[in-house]
């Protein structure tokens, strides 16, 4: 949990800490003044700004339970972003206020002593609510960066209480701190997490459709990492980086952490000189100036109102949005999910858009769906929930029957007990796919694969002819038939295993790029003979290129193919060609990048026709639109194709590659639900 935990630990005490300091420099004031008799109205000032973040709070989280799912993701992303602006504000405002704080605030004092009881309550409230706001705004991002409220509210609890001692202490002068030193490192750490925060927040955006590149990752390290273990967890928690992230992610995280990072450094380093202010007086200074004669408060109203006031309103104000927001729908449902107590608390929810907070009660991780126990279709499903977590499932509840199913990772599946639902309307659901299902189209791509690779393994012979009798001219062009006839086969490059990377592998990770030893296969014969190497030198490369083809031929009938690889397959390939092949980082010198992209939509038409009738029999609609965007970017390919052959891609017209890229981005964004209806869910 102390992932989870630690940026809410830092950000309490943090922020704890500024608010304590002020409100130790206001009672300070007071006492030297003589004028303990104003304290309560600083306490009265403190609480209504307690009263006023909580109260923020509390709006954030049941307004965020009441949205759609796209809604909530747009919600967290705007508000996420608007959480690192205010973070960096304040931690550049601390690091350049630090050292005046105490006289300003003295300052505002002595006026407010001159004035009614309602200045010095204003004075307080708003010294302390910019912090309190500040600290409900972000640890709500982070409890639901988190996925679960636990740890970081606990995180928070033990840095307040922590940052409530200090203070003390630095007020009774009983603690020696240097703070300046202590805000320059806490503020360095929260840029770190306000980084990580800005990342999370950019894929909330994109996962909501108000930003585009969902779909163009950066890396994809979930084949390597296990994103479960206590490392990518620790990382995740306290960085908030994945195992997965997109381009915009990871450019959002680098620029806001360089630049962020280096103006602190640089204003930490250009202020050195400057001495820092002591946060309270004196005990011996409070102790002689409390002899002088306290001025009486005096009030027409009783003494109780205003605190009472101030206090109530932003209560009664938050519970009224909260009670507009929430209308009749039970949004806070709590669910346990385990082998034991699957289904505990799922009551007779009413018709319409809910909102389930899952707990895992198990000790193992787990898969939960709420289905439709007599035909198994899915309404909503959370995947990979651990141990002692909660996540919020959003699902449409209409008329008919509902149950959740908890399946473990090495556990029993289990289902519980059906509730009948009456009087909604008929909501849709997802027809499960299983093994079986997949089975046909899977024998099929199979066969397709095992033609082409024959295919395949003829025309690379040929090239290989070609180079060995010096016929470079001839090899360039028999070159691209084999090269293309390799890129249709897409769907099946999960199984090639180290065959493809030595087939057709990038030069990306070798000391010497194209000339390093270990490149191989079509991208360095393309290297060679477009940059005038002999046909001598490239003999030794079509030789191993055919060797490894003839090899793939023979192991593929016998490799295993995961039937769950196959939807997801249709929409890796293109995701793919937007970002190696429309990038031009796979030209090696033909300038036939548009040529393989044309072979890549070939080779996903050709499996979502197997998948066609899964895909039809759950929304016909999808291929609808997806034919319709392969169309839009096949045409833009082709007119990419002239009488002299490919236009490569760095002379394609500036507008035109626009509009392939958003093209295939479209597509990418059409064919994304693919992967989620043809899933394989396991059965209890």
């Amino acid at each position: 949990m102390w992932d989870e935990a630690f940026p809410s630990f830092l950000i309490g005490l943090r922020e704890g800490l500024e608010a304590g300091l002020i409100v130790s420099i206001l009672v300070a004031t007071l006492v030297r003044a003589g004028q303990k008799g104003r304290l309560p109205q600083v306490w009265t000032g403190v609480a209504a700004a307690v009263a006023l973040s909580l109260s923020f709070g509390a709006v954030l989280t049941f307004t965020a339970a009441n949205l759609s799912g796209h809604a909530q993701e747009a919600f967290g992303g705007v508000l996420s972003l608007i959480a690192v602006g205010f973070v960096t504000a304040m931690v550049f405002w601390m690091r350049r206020s630090a050292r005046t704080l105490s006289a300003d605030l003295k300052e505002k004092v002595q006026a407010s002593l001159t004035m009614g009881a309602g200045a010095l309550v204003l004075t307080s409230f708003l010294a302390v609510a910019r912090e309190g706001l500040e600290t409900s705004l972000f640890l709500w991002t982070n409890a639901r960066t988190a996925g679960e409220s636990t740890g970081p509210l606990l995180g928070a609890a033990v840095g307040l209480l922590l940052s409530v001692g200090l203070c003390w202490g630095l007020y009774r002068r009983a603690l020696k701190m240097n703070l300046t030193k202590f805000f320059t490192i806490t503020g360095a750490g929260l840029i770190v997490v306000a980084a990580g925060v800005l990342g999370y927040g950019l894929r909330d955006l994109q996962e909501s459709g108000l930003v585009g590149g969902g779909s163009t990752y950066a890396f994809d390290l979930s084949g390597h990492l296990d994103a479960s273990s206590w490392y990518a967890t620790l990382v995740q928690g306290t960085l908030n980086l994945t195992v997965t992230m997109t381009v915009l992610q990871v450019v959002g995280y680098i620029a806001y952490l360089s630049i962020v990072m280096t103006l602190f450094i640089e204003g930490v380093r250009g202020g050195k000189a400057a001495p820092a202010a002591a946060p309270a007086a004196a005990p011996a200074e409070a102790e002689t100036e409390a002899g002088k004669a306290e001025q009486p408060v005096r009030t027409g109203r009783p003494r109780w109102v205003l605190p009472t006031a101030a206090i109530a309103v932003p209560v009664v104000v938050a519970g009224a949005v909260i009670a507009v927001s929430d209308g009749k729908q039970d949004s806070s449902a709590t669910v346990a999910v385990s082998e034991k107590e699957c289904g505990k608390g799922f009551g007779s929810p009413q018709p319409g858009q809910q909102v389930f907070q899952m707990h895992n009660t198990g000790d193992k991780v787990s898969e939960v769906y709420l289905v439709n126990p007599g035909s198994g279709a899915v309404y909503g499903e959370i995947e990979g929930l651990a141990p002692g977590t909660t996540r919020a499932l959003t699902a449409t509840i209409g008329s008919g029957d509902y149950a959740w199913r908890c399946v473990p990772t090495g556990g029993t599946a289990v289902t519980s007990a059906t509730v009948h639902v009456t009087g909604g309307a008929e909501v849709k659901a997802v027809k499960p796919v299983s093994e079986d299902d997949l089975k046909a189209p899977l024998d099929s791509y199979k066969d397709y694969v095992n033609k082409g690779l024959a295919t395949l393994m003829t025309q690379t012979q040929k090239v290989q002819a070609d180079v060995r009798a010096g016929d470079l001219a001839t090899a360039k062009a028999d070159w691209l038939t084999a090269h293309l006839q390799y890129a249709s086969l897409g769907a099946a490059y999960g199984t090639f295993a180290d065959l493809d990377k030595k087939i057709d592998g990038r030069a990306d990770g070798y000391a010497d790029k194209a000339q390093d030893p270990g490149f191989t296969g079509f991208l360095r014969l393309e290297y060679g003979l477009w940059h005038g190497q002999s046909a001598a030198d490239l003999t030794p490369v079509a030789d191993e290129l055919a060797q490894n083809v003839a090899k793939l031929v023979h192991d593929f009938p016998t490799q295993d193919f995961d039937p769950g690889d196959l939807p997801l397959r249709a929409h890796e390939i293109l995701e793919n060609t937007l970002q190696f092949e429309l990038t031009g980082d796979t030209d090696m010198g033909s300038g036939t990048n548009l040529a393989t992209t044309q072979a890549n939509l070939a080779g996903t038409q050709e499996l979502l026709t197997l998948l066609q009738p899964l895909l039809d029999e759950r929304d016909p609609q999808v291929l609808v639109r997806v034919n319709a965007d392969m169309k839009r970017v096949g045409d833009l390919v082709a007119a990419a194709r002239t009488a002299d052959g490919w236009t490569p891609l760095d002379k394609l017209p500036a507008d035109s590659r626009r509009r392939l890229n958003g093209a295939t981005g479209q597509l990418l964004e059409d064919l994304s639900p693919v992967p989620a209806m043809l899933e394989i869910r396991k059965a209890a």
